[in-house]
């Protein structure tokens, strides 16, 4: 039985166990913190649950991509959904009005037509090019024979640039761009294939996960156990061993070595190739690694309210303090926060009162540099205080939209990108990895296969993020061993 050894814990790592322990070999997840999930992480303060990272999915009913991923890796009837107002699972506040995002290609342009009767072709003619772009990918459409010509349009084209071809009104314009934080996107830069594949998987169905995205850690976990396989913890990964011709081993901080017929990094590639020495990684490769952009980080509010104070809230609510939803990732503390999405945790599903929630806003690294190697709970006061300041502002700022929420929270917890990078270990606390950029793509994407045969990555970085992304990503990285013939094939018989 071949082996394989996988760094990293997270979503990606999960999945690429899970597949290939399916698929007959012996694996072992490597997790150098004490818990399992990376971005799938929940956390408790007493009695109080939250969400970090993955707060709710799309396409994830029977017949849907999402749902086939789950329920190929055996975990989809361990996992409970709580849907989100198809009416509107999204809610864009901008210059004062609300847009609601509806599910399924007539609720969604008659919904927005509403406000924008005269763009009722143009926003026909905006789905139904996000759904060609979305189905030009094989693991969203689960087809072999996809249109390579769309795909690799765009890539190379962004998303301002697009939705600005499509659409006449400006203020249209902004409100379709307004799901940018989903995935961190950046005027001129982001590829529109970033938006058009996240917005078809939510407009398929959006919800939220039941007790939160452990839940999907725990079940992946328990399903590599089951086919023989272990995921350890406090595992440090230092060195990916190789000899002349690929890898052989990876070696964890405490000494231990595990032997490996294949390895997969699910953690940053920057951080990967830092554990490889070997001269089959080109430095020009490793360089351009080490040294890429990342996606910004994020500063989040997380709310304990007072009991039944709080009505469910089944949408997710975006706010813009400016005249766009471009640019909010670029700041000055007066201008801090420009944007806000906020979101209720689902602790049962069709709750009637929220317990907790949290409001995530972008935070560049320089906030935090003065206090960057430092570790959690060793701050000091002054981190402290910096953190008690930018979370009453982003509070007055949701009261803008929310008067009175204040006096019904009981209590608050906060993070920084330092957080981030203590619980996730990405460089810069980035939150969805490396940026994908229209002027690198070409020549600089990150894709699974490296220069040393049996050594690939997964994970954020590489095709997309999300939950969606990172399992469609998983299976491309598989297909380099198993074939992309037969893992669709398997995904389709599932």
């Amino acid at each position: 039985m071949k082996k394989c050894v996988i760094i990293g814990s997270g979503l990606g790592g999960l999945a690429c166990g899970c597949i290939l322990a399916k698929n007959g070999y012996e694996v072992t997840v490597l997790e150098q913190g004490a818990q399992i999930g990376g971005c799938l992480q929940c956390f408790r303060r007493g009695d109080a649950l939250f969400e970090t990272g993955m707060h709710y999915i799309g396409s994830a009913e029977p017949g849907q991509v999402l749902y086939t991923f789950l329920h190929y890796l055996g975990v989809d009837q361990k996992i409970q959904l709580s849907k989100l107002n198809p009416k509107g699972y999204d809610v864009i506040s901008f210059k004062g009005q609300h847009y609601l995002m509806a599910n399924g290609k007539e609720a969604f342009v008659e919904t927005l037509a509403q406000q924008f009767p005269q763009s009722r072709e143009e926003l026909s003619r905006y789905y139904d090019l996000v759904k060609q772009v979305a189905s030009s990918w094989a693991m969203h459409s689960l087809r072999k024979d996809v249109d390579l010509n769309v795909n690799a349009e765009y890539q190379m084209r962004s998303v301002n640039e697009v939705i600005d071809s499509l659409i006449s009104d400006p203020t249209l314009r902004e409100v379709l761009a307004g799901i940018v934080p989903l995935y961190a996107g950046e005027k001129d830069h982001t590829p529109f294939y970033v938006h058009a594949l996240i917005a078809d998987s939510y407009d398929q169905s959006a919800s939220r996960i039941v007790g939160g995205s452990s839940v999907v850690a725990d079940a992946l976990a328990d399903a590599i156990r089951e086919r023989g396989g272990q995921v350890l913890v406090k595992r440090m990964a230092c060195q990916i061993e190789c000899d002349d011709k690929q890898a052989t081993a990876v070696i964890t901080s405490d000494g231990e070595r595990y032997a490996a017929d294949l390895v997969i990094s699910a953690i940053h590639p920057a951080k990967t190739m830092q554990m490889v020495q070997s001269r089959l990684i080109r430095p020009a490769y490793r360089q351009r690694i080490i040294e890429g952009r990342n996606s910004t980080s994020a500063f989040t509010v997380y709310l304990k309210f007072r009991k039944d104070s709080v009505p469910y809230m089944d949408h997710n609510f975006y706010y813009y303090r400016g005249d766009s939803v471009w640019g909010c990732e670029q700041y000055d503390e007066a201008l801090w926060p420009k944007f806000l999405l906020y979101m209720h945790f689902c602790q049962e599903a069709n709750p009637v009162y929220a317990t907790t929630g949290e409001i995530l806003t972008y935070m560049t690294m320089d906030e935090v540099r003065q206090w960057e190697g430092t570790h959690v709970g060793r701050r000091g006061e002054s981190y402290e205080a910096f953190k008690q300041k930018k979370a009453e502002a982003a509070i007055a700022a949701l009261e803008e939209e929310m008067p009175g929420l204040s006096e019904k929270i009981e209590a608050y917890y906060t993070s920084t990108p330092l957080t981030y990078i203590d619980y996730t270990g990405v460089p810069e606390g980035a939150l969805y990895g490396m940026m994908k950029d229209v002027d690198l793509l070409g020549s600089a994407g990150v894709t699974s296969r490296t220069r040393v045969p049996n050594l690939l990555l997964s994970g954020q970085s590489i095709t997309l993020h999300g939950m969606m992304g990172v399992l469609a990503g998983s299976m491309v990285t598989c297909s380099e061993v198993l074939t992309m013939e037969e893992i669709i094939s398997q995904l389709n018989q599932a």
